[in-house]
């Protein structure tokens, strides 16, 4: 494999001026070669990891430039090319006219084992997005990507290569990616119906994009997503929060809206009444910031995770390192999120500088056991309800029977009529949940509270979330607050929520009217 890779370069410096190739193949450290430049009138440089060097002194003319044009051979509209069977990408800088005046030839290397940091994330089946800036390695990560899910894991694997960058120019793609299958992309325009196409003609269980970066890219993200295709695609900037505050990719994960909140629900988050919230549920499962090739944030659940930042709250994410060792370390550390609701801007911590738990070993780090939720919907559109658990991978099963379900979900409407199913419901015990709206954000968020909080619990669900709610209740009347609202329950939950009060020695009482009917905390 090493002679493979030193052939390939080789192949790259053969096509450079002779007074530059010279200076290349006298260096010890050619291996770590980045990418050479040739700019007219300026010196030829080379970048390698960690120091960018003059090869000589001698300025770059037109015909050198000229001559290594004729070498390579024609440029797409994206002014990008490539060498066949190659790895490699030069990239070209016109003047006015349109003539080429400048040279970036960037060295494209198969690094085997860069995904080992992720690659139980790949495997999982969940979609997974690569963040990061130009350079530190994401289409060589995810080329790797695409050779262990196909060659490994034995799954249909189609790369969407749009410039020819992640499989090699030609029409053999290069030994890197596998089994997996290439489509090129004629222009970089066309690259969502490219996708659109595999999915349609091709059955693919994965499709691998590399550079999402544009509106109809990410439309054409989410309707991958959302046909049950697993979806590894990589995108341009530092941190989530960056993608969130984006008008052109925010819809990765999930979108912002601004929504005005009522009295008591702004109260209840102790912020203003216009907030921001995430619109829809994100296009991507897990996101992956790459901080070098050895060392990556972990968002594992986007969704989540977005809420949070929205809110102002911070956020865990997970640090993992590759050590030299071939070991993979994980922590915690904890990120300040700069967009807060209510609160103003706040500065951003990166997750290397931030405070870290202690280290653990990957390999010691066990699965939580996961308990599935059992949800009859009443009045609630199954089909929404059904798609929500779909897209979100939530342990949740739709059932149609009373005696097999754990909680009944309704609407304000089907409530107020306390028809013979609500009556059966309440006296098996079976809890009512009632939803403001019978629409997809609605249960995402309901879907989204449950999971989040019922853990491996063997009490329903939505108990759990109210008494959680009862409990904080009673610590901020206990930390001096006047009175806290709970949200509207049914007469079941808003008696366990009483027990909370009178077992933390505070006055409570049931005000309104169902379906709106709600628990009070107040001092005696």
């Amino acid at each position: 494999m090493q002679d493979r890779i030193e052939s390939e370069l080789d192949v790259l410096i053969a096509k450079l001026p002779p007074h530059v190739q010279e200076p290349l193949r006298q260096r010890e450290d050619i291996d770590q070669l980045l990418e050479v430049v040739l700019d007219l009138g300026r010196f030829p440089e080379a970048r390698f990891l960690g120091e960018n060097v003059y090869l000589n002194e001698q300025e770059v003319t037109q015909d050198e430039i000229q001559h290594t044009i004729d070498l390579i051979g024609q440029f797409g509209e994206d002014n990008r090319a490539g060498i066949e069977r190659t790895l490699h990408r030069i990239s070209a800088i016109r003047n006015r006219a349109g003539q080429i005046i400048g040279l970036t030839l960037r060295v494209g290397r198969a690094v085997y084992g860069t995904i080992r940091v992720i690659e139980d994330l790949i495997l999982t089946g969940q979609s997974v997005l690569l963040l990061g800036k130009p350079g530190v390695g994401k289409t060589t990560m995810l080329r790797e990507v695409a050779r262990v899910l196909a060659d490994s894991a034995n799954r249909r694997v189609i790369v969407v290569d749009t410039s020819n960058e992640i499989a090699g120019d030609g029409d053999i793609p290069h030994p890197a990616i596998g089994k997996s299958r290439r489509m090129q992309v004629a222009s970089p325009l066309a690259q969502h119906a490219v996708m659109i196409e595999a999915v349609e003609n091709h059955m693919p269980e994965v499709i691998i994009i590399d550079e999402i970066g544009t509106e109809q890219d990410a439309n054409a993200a989410r309707t991958i997503a959302e046909r049950g295709v697993q979806l590894v695609a990589t995108a341009h900037g530092n941190t989530l929060d960056n993608l969130i505050m984006n008008p052109t990719l925010s819809d990765l994960v999930g979108g912002v809206q601004s929504v005005t909140l009522g009295d008591i629900e702004a109260r209840r988050r102790r912020t203003q009444k216009t907030v921001l919230e995430r619109r829809a549920p994100p296009t991507f499962d897990v996101l992956v910031e790459i901080q070098t090739w050895n060392r990556v944030v972990v968002h594992a659940d986007v969704s989540d995770t977005v809420d949070r930042i929205l809110r102002g709250i911070n956020v865990t994410p997970e640090l993992r390192t590759l050590e030299d060792s071939g070991v993979v370390t994980k922590s915690r550390s904890v990120v300040k999120s700069a967009i807060a609701n209510g609160h103003g801007p706040q500065h951003s911590t990166p997750p290397s500088r931030a405070e870290e738990a202690p280290i653990e070993r990957a390999e010691e780090l066990e699965p939580e056991p996961v308990n599935v939720t059992h949800i009859m919907p009443y009045g609630v559109n199954k089909g929404k309800l059904q798609q929500v658990v779909r897209i979100t991978r939530a342990p949740v099963e739709v059932v149609d029977n009373i005696n097999k379900a754990d909680l009944l979900l309704t609407t304000k409407n089907y409530y107020r009529r306390k028809t013979h199913a609500l009556q059966v419901a309440e006296q098996k015990g079976k809890p009512v949940y009632v939803l403001r709206r019978n629409t997809s954000p609605q249960i995402e968020q309901f879907i989204q509270a449950v999971t989040r909080r019922s853990g491996t619990s063997k009490n329903s669900p939505v108990i759990d979330v109210a008494v959680s709610e009862a409990e904080d209740a009673a610590s901020r009347i206990q930390s001096g607050e006047h009175e806290v609202e709970l949200n509207p329950q049914g007469a079941y939950i808003r008696h366990l929520q009483h027990e909370v009060a009178e077992n933390h020695g505070l006055a409570s009482s049931s005000s309104g009217k169902d379906p709106s009917r709600h628990v009070v905390f107040y001092h005696r």
